[in-house]
């Protein structure tokens, strides 16, 4: 633990209180480890068991991680407005940032017709009667019926994650246990924390999340099931027509079990869509429109079985209300836009390139890497720290996986998104440098 900060309390109320006050100021940071239960007793002079329980609640608020035989540390990312960030060192002056997640600023559509076209429109209603314009609607379910998604039932949530946080919120108490991607998607995992659930690693290979991962997910009790359709945040796999029909069975009539896909990379992703959809009575299919058309329009589709889309529409009503009509205007005329559609295809070509060609040149210099889809590309490595380290020396920000990992084993995600064809030799040499002091033997 960081040795300038004292955590003070007599009661299990004002010691997470006090700890949380660390977090927030930034005297405790990322990954720093706090006192074990019984030497904070001791020097607190209070019980073990008050400890204990001011430790229990930082962890089921998601501020903490108990990490096994490295005691209690704080969470890469707690869920609390911090002075100091996670974990990623800042890039060095002139070193490229390969580390954000973001697409591709270059290829994103322009806004700027389309919004003008909006403001002759009139000004923005009132408080809106529906929640999701009709077009938008109709125009959703063509598209997701189009990849064979049943979309009778839909609504409109702030994003993906948004959508992802109303279901769980709506199926789930704290405590219940939740089966994600492992490695996936480290806002999924800080979510999850903070909600104070209890997250259930699932292995992941190019195809998805694999079969005897989730049967052994759902025989430790899972409650919820995350899947991302394509894309995958880190590793860029995307659910074969095998793995699906494979999981499609193993979840069949599973009434305990709420199934939620997320398909962010949509049209980016360049396989085709294999969905789950339907497999459980309760399910939901979430795509965000933010990685092809910009991750500042913060709107997702959400279709499921009636149930489940009237909870999580219900649970919208008596908070947020809705999602701005100006946002679902804009989304809608980008999608009726041949001009963006072209734009979008090429974006999903450029990064395809992009990536195959990454993978290709880590692979000619020993060093294999994943990413089969979407813009990040997954390097297991020996040590983490001494890659990103290594990298970052060299001129390479990228992002370490443990902010990504439960149980799996270490790697770096590579978002390729600012890379041009020239840079993918001169990275893939770094990268095999920064790896070369693995031990003998090693195998991604």
């Amino acid at each position: 633990m960081a040795a300038h900060y004292q955590i003070a309390g007599s009661s299990s109320a004002a010691i997470s209180a006090s700890v949380e006050t660390g977090i927030r100021t930034g005297a405790l940071a990322p990954g720093d480890a706090l006192p074990a239960v019984r030497a904070l007793a001791a020097e607190l002079a209070v019980s073990p068991a008050t400890v204990a329980r001011a430790y229990q609640e930082l962890r089921q608020r998601g501020l903490v991680v108990t990490a096994g035989r490295h005691g209690t540390r704080v969470r890469p990312r707690p869920p609390v407005a911090t002075r100091r960030a996670a974990l990623m060192p800042p890039p060095l002056p002139g070193a490229r940032n390969l580390s954000s997640g973001q697409p591709d600023s270059r290829l994103l559509p322009p806004l700027g017709p389309h919004l003008a076209a909006l403001a002759e429109i009139g000004p923005p209603g009132g408080y809106a009667a529906t929640p999701v314009l009709p077009d938008l609607a109709a125009a959703a379910r063509d598209r997701l019926a189009a990849d064979g998604v049943p979309a009778e039932e839909i609504t409109v949530t702030g994003g993906a994650l948004d959508g992802i946080e109303r279901l769980l919120a709506a199926h789930l108490r704290p405590g219940d246990a939740v089966a994600v991607e492992d490695p996936g998607w480290a806002n999924l995992l800080d979510l999850v924390a903070a909600l104070g659930l209890r997250a259930i690693g699932v292995p992941v290979d190019d195809e998805g999340p694999t079969e005897p991962g989730v049967r052994a997910a759902l025989a430790s009790g899972a409650r919820a099931l995350v899947v991302t359709s394509r894309a995958q945040n880190p590793t860029g796999a995307a659910v074969s027509a095998g793995r699906a029909a494979a999981l499609r069975t193993l979840l069949a009539g599973r009434a305990d079990l709420l199934l939620i896909e997320d398909d962010h990379a949509a049209e980016l992703a360049r396989v085709p869509l294999h969905p789950l959809a339907g497999a459980t009575p309760a399910w939901a299919f979430v795509r965000s429109v933010s990685k092809p058309y910009g991750p500042d329009l913060r709107l997702a589709v959400l279709a499921g079985d009636e149930a489940t889309v009237a909870r999580v529409a219900g649970r919208a009503r008596v908070g947020a209300g809705w999602v701005s009509t100006v946002l679902q205007r804009l989304v809608v005329a980008l999608w009726r836009d041949p001009a963006t559609a072209d734009l979008v295809h090429r974006a999903g070509e450029s990064y395809e390139r992009r990536r195959d060609g990454l993978v290709d040149a880590l692979a000619a210099r020993g060093l294999a890497a994943h990413g089969r889809t979407g813009i990040n590309v997954w390097v297991p490595v020996p040590d983490e720290t001494l890659a990103v380290t290594a990298l970052r020396d060299a001129g390479w920000s990228v992002a370490p996986g443990a902010l990504n990992r439960i149980a799996a084993a270490p790697g770096v995600r590579i978002t390729v998104s600012s890379l041009d064809d020239a840079d993918l030799a001169p990275l893939a040499e770094a990268v095999a440098r920064a790896v070369r002091p693995a031990p003998a033997g090693f195998t991604a």
